[in-house]
């Protein structure tokens, strides 16, 4: 382990100690997010950010010098469903265009409370038809995610099989959520890994998502979905997570289901370490790894 990755393993878990908060938790959590959002670096100067309709859906459409336009990323936030937007991602967008040599569409779709399950998953298959309407080919693109997002790129490749829908060419899912009944052992064993350690805190997450939906429903928690027939899918966690069991969990179903599936746990780093990359070795090395993966399924070289 690094010593950037030490110190920062060090400041999570002290960000994540129990507190007593007077706000709600869906607002502490978009009031944390605001502040990490003004903090983000700004991308190179070569780097082009335009901002798109996809579906109907807000998109920052990321591109680097390296990026092809016949190689298309639909990239989904995490934020457990409630908080998170493109410009907090805008230090590490390039870096994925950079490393997949691929346009990056970083999808803005509607958060929860205000609008619950199914509302994200619908903005995300609209976006993905319009990415084929505007003339991608799926085999050529990759839905990818991080924690909430993580595990709604899963979810949406269930949907579209579902329908008989295009399928991408693969799925990146970072510390992906795959199920929000909250049944791993290591939401609880890990919590002090977690950015909201609390259980409480992320049970109100789930709650505020599904609106009353069966947290089991395969399109919200993936994990309870049959994977047969997904493509090719990367999926990095950190050995510290608290939601280690739902990537390795979810990787198990998918070998199980006769996808190919590589996952790699990536000992002691945190949940979605990559947004470390402008300081920690170790995310940019994953980040390197995610554009090997993204060469070698979709054949960008």
């Amino acid at each position: 382990m690094s010593i950037q990755a030490a110190l920062i393993r060090t400041w999570i878990r002290w960000w994540t100690r129990p507190v007593e908060r007077s706000e709600e938790t869906i607002v502490w959590l978009r009031a944390q997010t605001d502040r990490f959002t003004r903090m983000s670096p700004r991308p190179p100067g070569n780097t082009r950010t335009e901002n798109v309709l996809l579906g109907g859906v807000p998109t920052a459409r990321v591109s680097r010098p390296a990026s092809r336009v016949d190689r298309q990323v639909l990239y989904l936030h995490g934020g457990a469903y409630c908080t998170g937007s493109p410009p907090l991602y805008r230090h590490i967008s390039w870096r994925f265009a950079d490393v997949m040599r691929a346009t990056i569409n970083m999808l803005d779709y509607r958060l929860a409370p205000e609008f619950p399950f199914p509302a994200a998953i619908e903005d995300a298959a609209a976006a993905w038809d319009a990415l084929l309407a505007q003339g991608a080919d799926p085999r050529r693109c990759i839905v990818m995610g991080d924690s909430a997002g993580g595990g709604l790129s899963l979810a949406l490749a269930l949907w579209l099989r579902d329908q008989g829908r295009p399928l991408p060419g693969a799925i990146v899912s970072i510390s992906p959520w795959t199920d929000l009944a909250l049944t791993g052992e290591t939401l609880r064993q890990h919590r002090l890994a977690m950015p909201l350690h609390q259980l409480s805190e992320v049970m109100d997450l789930a709650a505020a998502y599904l609106g009353g939906a069966d947290p089991r429903h395969p399109y919200a928690s993936p994990l309870f979905g049959d994977p047969a027939g997904l493509p090719p899918t990367l999926i990095q966690v950190g050995g510290d997570e608290s939601l280690l069991d739902d990537s390795v969990r979810m990787a198990a179903r998918m070998r199980d289901a006769g996808c190919t599936v590589e996952l790699e746990v990536w000992p002691r780093m945190p949940h979605v370490w990559h947004a470390f990359a402008t300081v920690m070795p170790e995310a940019r090395r994953a980040i390197a790894r995610i554009g090997e993966f993204a060469r070698s399924v979709i054949e960008i070289d």
